[in-house]
């Protein structure tokens, strides 16, 4: 089977159809087929599929350990998701669907009732019940345990306590029995349920909460895949995952397992495509964007993405705190021209942002006020610093740090050009070798320049976007927030928006948030990212899901 291509208007529409789910007074399961109150039609054992060979993709080192709570970037992030099952997942166009849970409702939008699937167990038989999900929440709730997806449970009650260290477990986690829980949230929310596919939610077994060390280098899980062996992980070369017998949701294997390729150079990824030693390439790189449609002919993708770039710029830094660093950031944004370098490095395979999420999310608005300042405008770029030096003198070199294993060198080079064209003041590019090498420096806050940074939606939504790149409870290494940005003002309009149960007033209130932002300018929003990927003759039935990931389990190979 070929690609599966996806115009924008159907993908829009499929998410804002998962969006719109449990809009009413009374929520029940999110899913659109084949869902009741009791579940959906998934809950049948489904038909093991897998066939042909393993497939092999490209990926990067993960950043940490493979342990759900503690990975928010994209080289974990796509293992994890082949490797473990929320109670959750999303399918290709963003619709929610049941994985290990039967059915999740509520009477109130505030408490909700989670019945499992019975029978499911973790690769290594540990069951998937009721304590695991409840365990591993409230461990990675724990400051001690310095979770990255910690924030991610400040949505249950009792969660501020467990980091104020008077309590142990949160309060919103309550077992019923082996199958049941409930969850009580800090406020009523209408489409709580989906962010419960997002990664930070999957269970971990017993024996990985008693050694999670161990447990981080040989994971567990209870998703479509595990690790082939006990050494299938090598780092900085590849990891090698087959079908888990023990699974039985819907994401069955269409193959007979997956390699994923760690690349410290992606030109090299791209000859391995063309020379058939890979199967699948999420990115082309710069290089070959002119003629890889030619290249690859049937094996070409080109279809609009969900992904986000940005570079971000700490106010930790000197010069870019207050009122002068406000000057600052808006400055360096009219500085740069986003529209020619789109045409000239990316051959027209990126689009210029005019807002901090993706035309693909459902609300997304073009419009909002505020948003010229990701227009290109020398002259008010050269007023604002002008201004900004009027409080405190620029002194030194601007600096955009970038991993060098990923395809950033061109953009990042053409990026600082304009603003030392423009601003007359030195600016280059700071390559650290690995992506893993440049996380680490940004999320133990070594870093002392401005950096890139990106983002793949974890589920359909605005907020997703907004909160846990800019909110205040993902800051201080709780989370995403990799600038520390904090503004009570953006938070309560985001607050603003989960009062609301019709999504499309949600997103009114959601980009109110972003007028706020695209004043502050917390990161400088760049461009929207196509899917520009290929894969190779011996693959079918290649889909790029509604995140811009291939999706592994449903790729055949001959």
């Amino acid at each position: 089977m070929s690609l599966k291509k996806k115009g924008v208007a159907l993908a829009a529409a499929s998410l804002a159809m998962a969006l719109s789910l449990g809009a009413c007074a009374k929520s029940e399961t999110p899913t659109t087929e084949g869902s009741t109150a009791a579940g959906d039609t998934s809950s049948s054992a489904p038909v093991t599929t897998a066939v042909g060979g393993v497939v092999y993709m490209n990926g990067t080192e993960p950043q940490n350990p493979l342990i759900p709570t503690s990975t928010n970037e994209v080289g974990g992030g796509r293992i994890l998701t082949n490797l473990f099952a929320g109670l959750v997942y999303y399918d290709e166009t963003g619709v929610t669907k049941m994985d290990m849970a039967e059915s999740i409702t509520s009477e109130d939008n505030l408490t909700w009732t989670v019945k499992l699937k019975a029978d499911q167990v973790f690769s290594n038989g540990d069951p998937v019940d009721a304590d695991a999900f409840i365990n591993t929440w409230n461990w990675a709730a724990d400051p001690a345990n310095a979770q990255l997806n910690a924030s991610w449970f400040a949505i249950f009650e009792g969660y501020q306590e467990v980091q104020d260290g008077t309590a142990t477990t949160m309060s919103g986690l309550v077992k019923v029995d082996d199958l049941t829980f409930t969850m009580t949230l800090t406020a009523a929310d209408p489409n709580a349920v989906l962010q419960l596919g997002y990664s930070a939610f999957y269970p971990v077994p017993k024996s990985g909460l008693a050694d999670m060390t161990a447990f981080g280098q040989n994971p567990i899980g209870n998703g479509p895949y595990k690790l082939a062996s006990d050494t299938a992980w090598q780092h900085d070369v590849q990891i090698e995952l087959v079908p888990s017998e023990t699974y039985k949701g819907d994401r069955q294997p269409h193959n007979a397992g997956v390699t994923y390729k760690f690349y410290q150079n992606t030109d090299n990824a791209y000859n391995d495509l063309l020379a058939g030693n890979l199967d699948v390439l999420d990115q082309i790189p710069n290089a070959f964007l002119e003629n890889y449609e030619s290249d690859l002919g049937a094996g070409a993708v080109n279809e609009p993405g969900s992904t986000f770039q940005s570079f971000t710029i700490p106010s930790r830094l000197a010069h870019f705190s207050g009122e002068e660093g406000t000057l600052r950031r808006q400055a360096l944004s009219y500085a740069i021209n986003r529209q020619e370098i789109c045409d000239t490095i990316f051959a027209g395979s990126r689009t210029p942002a005019k807002e901090f999420s993706s035309p693909l999310m459902p609300g997304w608005d073009g419009n909002i006020p505020g948003n010229e300042v990701l227009t290109y405008d020398p002259e008010k770029a050269k007023e604002l610093w002008a201004e900004a030096d009027a409080i405190s003198p620029w002194e030194g070199t601007f600096k955009i740090a970038y991993n060098a294993d990923g395809p950033h060198q061109a953009w990042v080079d053409a990026v600082t050009n304009s603003i030392k064209t423009v601003l007359g003041i030195d600016a280059e590019g700071d390559p650290y070798p690995t992506f893993q090498a440049s996380r680490t420096a940004i999320t133990d806050r070594t870093i002392q320049t401005a950096f890139r940074t990106g983002w793949q939606a974890d589920y359909p939504s605005i907020y997703n976007y907004l909160y846990t790149l800019y909110g205040s409870e993902a800051a201080d290494g709780n989370g995403s927030n990799d600038g520390d940005y904090k503004n009570p003002e953006f938070d309560a309009a985001l607050a603003a928006g989960l009062t609301k149960s019709d999504m499309a007033d949600a997103a009114v209130e959601f980009n109110k948030a972003q007028e706020i932002i695209l004043r502050d300018l917390p990161a400088i929003p760049l461009w929207y990212q196509n899917i520009s990927a290929g894969y190779g003759s011996a693959v079918s039935n290649v889909i790029f899901g509604w995140d811009t990931v291939p999706i592994a389990y449903l790729i055949e190979k001959a």
